[in-house]
């Protein structure tokens, strides 16, 4: 599972179209089905937006281990 399919699984899991993530991400409804079809790749600001509209971490969306750390500023 990649993150694509983790976005594609919570839209599906809310019930939303890709009508709304369109309109969330201010694009047509086609760019969001070639995102899940693999034909586009998400730009990170919309990634970043979709964290927030789904309540998740973008280490989750990317699929990344539970506990990495974080550098120390």
């Amino acid at each position: 599972m990649d993150y694509i399919d983790r976005l594609t699984e919570l839209r599906i899991d809310k019930d939303i179209d890709q009508k709304e993530i369109a309109k969330l991400l201010d694009c047509q409804q086609s760019a969001i089905s070639k995102y899940e079809q693999r034909r586009n790749k998400y730009k990170i600001e919309d990634l970043i937006k979709l964290c927030i509209f789904y309540g998740v971490s973008a280490d989750y969306i990317l699929g990344l281990p539970k506990g990495l750390n974080y550098p120390e500023r």
